[in-house]
């Protein structure tokens, strides 16, 4: 049964995604990366060394665009590509000195697109927002990560 809180949730969610990504890709258009870049750049910073197959996984996207992503980002001079010393079949992803000083500006960008998106809201509604859809991935994750994944954001995702 669907209610007046429920109807059109899934678009709403959607629209206000594509909204926050065309954003940043316009602001962030000056430093060459696309939200699927930074989104890569961002798990590459915080955990150094991640095989291809592993940052696949964590984008959800399938192991061949991640390759492409990062045939991009290389010849950008955002990434390196090691083989790993344990397995020569597992390539590792690295983050170049560029990519980690471009960073915390990139990082400035989307936080200020956050204030954005979240500009009228009182700290309180804020909170139940992010309280919310935080609650709504763990309901659906069905022990695949995004649960995990939530909750590990949770504290870098705060609002005020």
């Amino acid at each position: 049964m669907k209610t007046n809180t429920t109807q059109g949730l899934g678009f709403l969610i959607h629209d206000a995604a594509r909204a926050m990504r065309r954003r940043f890709e316009l602001r962030a258009s000056g430093y060459g990366l696309s939200a699927a870049q930074w989104r890569l750049l961002a798990h590459l910073v915080k955990a150094e060394g991640l095989p291809q197959a592993r940052l696949a996984a964590l984008l959800e996207i399938e192991p061949i665009s991640v390759s492409r992503l990062l045939d991009r980002m290389e010849e950008g001079g955002w990434i390196e590509r090691r083989t790993d010393a344990a397995d020569r079949r597992v390539r590792m992803v690295f983050a170049t000195a560029a990519s980690r000083e471009a960073y915390d500006s990139v990082k400035g960008l989307a936080v200020g697109i956050y204030d954005e998106a979240l500009a009228g809201l009182s700290g309180d509604q804020r909170a139940a927002l992010m309280t919310g859809l935080r609650t709504l991935i763990t309901n659906l994750s069905d022990g695949d990560g995004a649960a995990e994944t939530c909750s590990n954001n949770a504290s870098r995702d705060r609002v005020s």
